[in-house]
């Protein structure tokens, strides 16, 4: 094979790869849907329930709430968790965790992007994780890092655990 061949196969490769995230991305929204409709019904109080995708809240009034990534990156929040979003009389939004989902650990490298942002390569599997949450740690680019994720759904996002 030539050098011609080779990086025409890494073309294709990187667009097959993008269009599977898309695919990913179009059907975990819609899962998120499902379960938002299932949880409408459960809020008594003023307060809005929703899950969160990795960087935001959906609630069940179908809006996106940003949760901020320090809470985020502090309580580990999974892609799935059920969320309680209040709004205190001064405004201040104030998020609860209440449901979190079934996790699972994975360990892999830490890779900071050409844009800034990061993502964790599990064997070739790769998840974006929130900034936050690797200035916290104090993350490098290529250190060994242990992730969780959803154990019973797929997922574009990791929530960083440790850095090992």
């Amino acid at each position: 094979m030539t050098e011609t061949d080779l990086e025409e196969i890494r073309k294709l490769l990187d667009a097959a790869e993008s269009k599977i995230r898309q695919v990913k991305s179009k059907i975990f929204a819609n899962e998120i849907n499902k379960k938002v409709v299932m949880i409408n019904s459960e809020s008594d109080d003023d307060s809005v329930h929703g899950f969160f995708d990795g960087e935001q809240m959906i609630g069940t009034d179908k809006k996106k709430y940003s949760v901020p990534p320090n809470y985020a990156s502090k309580s580990k929040l999974v892609v799935g968790d059920k969320l309680k979003l209040s709004v205190s009389e001064d405004g201040k939004f104030l998020f609860k965790q209440i449901g979190p989902v079934e996790r699972k650990n994975l360990i892999g490298t830490l890779e900071m992007l050409e844009d800034g942002n990061w993502q964790v390569n599990v064997n070739g599997k790769i998840y974006k994780v929130l900034l936050a949450s690797v200035t916290y740690y104090k993350g490098k680019h290529n250190d060994q890092v242990s992730v969780v994720v959803p154990a019973d759904q797929e997922s574009e996002w990791a929530t960083l655990d440790n850095v090992l």
